[in-house]
């Protein structure tokens, strides 16, 4: 019988996968899509997400970067990471090395979508395949986690994402997060010729049009091919009722998202992968829950206030000015983050 099933083969799954087989479990990642997936992301990973993937031996391609700088249409503050720099990394790069990892350690790949599991006392059954445990890293809209009835309404303003990448030289050592009234964009360095340019904001507005609210960006991108379409993702807002069911555990934003907002959601998927794996590998399945709230907590607990703070326009027209007056408080929380 297989040890484990990893429903989704995206970067968390495959990192999880990685992570089983590393300690000596057979493992099979399902996923539908053959190849590198792409998808709406902001591509930089911070210094704590580089170190966890190369505990795992990936090194994936990319450039680095030395910390975070909030700007707005007058003024712009930075913050440098204290232990090393954060890489930009273009998606499919990421995926790429994962699952080239995942294959020299004999991690087994089928294609297929996990939406429907059996659970019959000691395993669990997935279109025909028999395993142990089965940890659902199918993503924000995990058919797995509906299949279980673990979605619960979640509360908030809705919030999506778009991405595409410009062909020109990166201008900055830092990511830069550009704020205007209902928006906010992420150009992250991704390869020496190339930016990722992420978009976070309200549901609607297309590329184009949420682009037009940050002036200083539009200017920096003038004549600039972009290289990529559009791509999207969201409502980024996802609540569960619970991350353990019998056999079945949920890791990376199928175990719950909240927004994009301070770039962490590489590294928390990570971070619950391991917890995840741990936790079948001894046999504790009830055990995750608790160690998923740890390994979350300050990401859950800072972007949480952040977001709060950028739904109110008066607090949110003040963020990049109390940053700049206050450049240790900012210092800190992105040293927190990364």
């Amino acid at each position: 019988m297989i040890d484990v099933i990893v429903a989704g083969g995206g970067p968390v799954g495959l990192a999880a996968a990685v992570r089983a087989r590393l300690a000596g479990m057979e493992v099979v990642v399902v996923e539908p899509r053959p190849g590198p997936v792409d998808k709406a992301c902001g591509e930089g990973l911070m210094p704590s997400a580089v170190a966890e993937l190369a505990a795992l031996g990936v090194h994936p391609p990319g450039v680095a970067f030395a910390g975070i700088r909030y700007v707005s249409p007058t003024q712009s503050v930075a913050a440098r990471f204290r232990h090393g720099p954060g890489l930009g990394v273009r998606r499919t790069a990421l995926h790429t090395a994962l699952f080239e990892r995942a294959e020299s350690l004999g991690v087994r790949h089928v294609v297929g979508r996990v939406e429907q599991v059996r659970q019959d006392g000691d395993r669990v059954t997935v279109d025909g395949l028999q395993s142990r445990w089965v940890l659902a890293a199918d993503g924000l809209h995990s058919p797995v986690r509906r299949a279980l009835g673990l979605e619960r309404s979640a509360p908030g303003p809705v919030r999506f994402g778009l991405r595409r990448h410009f062909a020109t030289a990166p201008w900055s050592e830092h990511v830069d997060v550009h704020w205007s009234p209902t928006a906010e964009a992420y150009v992250t360095p991704v390869a020496p010729d190339l930016v990722g340019v992420a978009l976070l904001g309200p549901p609607g507005g297309h590329f184009d049009d949420l682009m037009s609210q940050f002036p200083r960006l539009v200017e920096r991108v003038r004549g600039a091919q972009a290289v990529t379409s559009e791509r999207g993702a969201g409502p980024l807002r996802q609540e569960v009722s619970s991350r353990v069911r019998g056999r079945v555990l949920l890791i990376g934003d199928a175990a719950g998202y909240v927004d994009a907002l301070t770039g962490e959601g590489i590294c928390t998927g990570l971070r619950t992968a391991a917890a995840a794996v741990e936790a079948v590998r001894e046999g504790r399945p009830e055990s995750y829950e608790r160690d998923w709230s740890r390994a979350t907590r300050q990401y859950r607990y800072l972007t949480t206030a952040l977001l709060w703070a950028a739904s109110r326009p008066r607090l949110r027209s003040g963020l990049v000015p109390t940053a700049v007056r206050l450049p240790r408080v900012f210092g800190w929380a992105v040293n927190a983050l990364a």
